[in-house]
């Protein structure tokens, strides 16, 4: 009997040094996460581009993102190139082998306009294209990338720039000086693959020397 009252004081004595022990342990340090910032990346036969969408215009960013992030683009094409002027795409009619109604679709529907006068139309931007209207709306996907170095500033604050490319100009470039037709459209198809990729500030100022908190400023 002395025995078994023995065995039981011990138990209940490791099993309360192991309690104890349980709770003096160092928690571990709570490190902070580092606020991730959405870049779009598309990709062509060309090369590749990175898009920063401007938070200034939500609108579009949100539409943009939603689009990218769905797959809609995927398969479209730049199908309207300019040499020194723009790059144009994101038109869902630009999928398939009728070229003739290329430029004049979308998804439906129209963006609320979101002009802001300190965002221009230079070497890179990415700005909605859109239809004569006198709102000014956008389109619900067609966008276009400015590739005259030197801007396109009669456009300004008629249409609504949402963005610029950080990296990859000499891509839209590269595709603004393709072999095309008298309606603009290239011979061959340009298409392109479209999708988000996280990274923090610090991360998009290394890799392409784009400052995120000047940009969200302008």
């Amino acid at each position: 009997m002395k025995k078994v009252i023995i065995l039981l004081a011990v138990c209940l004595l490791t099993i309360s040094a192991c309690k104890k022990q349980e709770t003096t342990e160092t928690p571990a340090p709570n490190i902070p996460t580092v606020p991730q910032e959405e870049v779009v990346e598309i990709s062509t036969s060309f090369g590749t581009m990175h898009l920063w969408l401007y938070k200034q215009t939500p609108l579009h960013r949100k539409n943009f993102l939603a689009h990218t992030d769905s797959g809609y683009f995927n398969g479209t094409t730049f199908h309207r190139i300019v040499k020194n002027f723009v790059i144009q795409g994101g038109d869902p009619n630009s999928k398939d082998a009728d070229t003739t109604n290329d430029g004049s679709g979308g998804p439906g529907y129209t963006i609320p306009a979101e002009i802001k006068s300190t965002l221009k139309h230079v070497y890179g931007a990415v700005g909605a294209a859109r239809t004569n209207n006198p709102e000014k709306a956008s389109s619900g996907s067609q966008f276009y990338i400015v590739t005259n170095k030197a801007g396109t500033a009669n456009l300004n604050n008629d249409y609504t720039v949402f963005g610029q490319v950080i990296g990859g100009l000499d891509t839209a470039y590269t595709i603004s000086v393709q072999p095309k037709n008298s309606k603009d459209r290239p011979y061959t198809n340009i298409e392109m693959q479209l999708k988000i990729i996280k990274l923090s500030a610090a991360e998009i100022k290394t890799r392409f020397n784009f400052d995120v908190a000047k940009a969200d400023s302008l």
